[in-house]
């Protein structure tokens, strides 16, 4: 009689070859999304800002197309449609051109100033004991934190004429400075405006240098002093390039924050800027309210909202490459 053998148990099957195309619209599928995280992320923050400033931003863009006058405002009237009448008064006046210009070389020497002390002062920062790098860090956080119109008022009264502090220090050691107004030549009274900018602008900068510059590996820096590189060689081919990115965010924000400068030269000049000391913020705020043309005021602040988003554009896209790297 025969015996039946006991059946082998069955082997599992190996998993076939993906399907052509498979991993190929994983890795897309994948790539895809992590590109849209930056975007999502900032969702919250664009729509807080439209929330808060789509009305008068709208409302602005439409006055510039019309003709608001002082009889139109207090009673309540539309005001007629010029189109583009204001945008053609403004691009075709010298006095507007020449504030431009006069903003926009502003912005570069003080913002080269604020990044290049702030890297110094940074730099120094890695270099010094932890104890004097804590106290450097609460200094220089009073000094941003103190309201611009505060430290507007001290530095008017340093370089007043009369009782300034300035002016009698440069006298003690020998120089004609007293009564001396540094206001009287632009040149001279621009020199204290930036200057006032750039001792505002440098916490920022130096402290974010300085938490950058926690990101450069000793062990390179080290390796290049053995293999003979001078500290300047270093810094220009180690630590720079590990920098270039956060360099370029907190450059681009100076120029945004000092292309809109108002407060200084308004507060410092007592409410009363000469043609001189214009800045386009200045003098939209000039044209609208004190020559109450209102609608000329808007197109040029229109303009420069139009000039400041060029740079908040680059701003934007450095700050999703970095997310893009991280």
């Amino acid at each position: 009689m025969s015996v039946a053998s006991p059946s082998a148990p069955a082997r599992p099957t190996p998993p076939g070859p993906p399907a052509p195309g498979a991993h190929v619209r994983r890795k897309r599928r994948s790539s895809t999304s992590s590109g849209l995280v930056p975007y999502a992320l900032a969702l919250p923050a664009l729509f807080l800002l439209f929330a808060l400033l789509g009305y008068p931003m709208v409302r602005m863009v439409v006055l510039s197309f019309q003709n608001m006058r002082l009889r139109e405002l207090f009673a309540g009237l539309t005001p007629p449609w010029v189109g583009l009448d204001n945008y053609t008064k403004v691009l075709t006046d010298s006095v507007f051109w020449t504030v431009a210009l006069r903003t926009t070389v502003f912005t570069v020497v003080s913002v080269a100033l604020t990044v290049t002390i702030g890297l110094a002062v940074a730099m120094l920062m890695r270099r010094v004991a932890p104890s004097i790098r804590i106290a450097m860090i609460v200094v220089m956080m009073f000094v941003w934190a103190m309201p611009q119109l505060v430290a507007t008022q001290i530095f008017r009264w340093l370089v007043d004429a009369d009782f300034g502090v300035i002016n009698y220090l440069l006298t003690l050691i020998g120089l004609d400075y007293e009564s001396h107004s540094w206001f009287a030549e632009p040149l001279e009274g621009w020199a204290v405006i930036t200057s006032l900018v750039v001792w505002a602008g440098i916490p920022f900068i130096a402290i974010t240098l300085n938490a950058g510059l926690t990101q450069v590996p000793k062990e390179l820096i080290e390796a290049a002093t053995v293999d003979g590189a001078s500290p300047w060689q270093a810094f220009r081919n180690i630590t720079l390039p590990i920098l270039k990115q956060l360099i370029v965010i907190v450059t681009t924000l100076s120029a945004i924050w000092n292309f809109g400068l108002f407060t200084q030269p308004w507060v410092i000049r007592d409410g009363r800027p000469s043609s001189d000391y214009q800045t386009l913020a200045t003098y939209a705020y000039s044209t609208a309210f004190k020559t109450n043309n209102y609608s000329l005021g808007s197109a040029i602040s229109v303009i420069t909202v139009i000039l400041l988003a060029a740079v908040m554009v680059f701003y934007i896209r450095q700050m999703f490459k970095i997310g893009d790297v991280d």
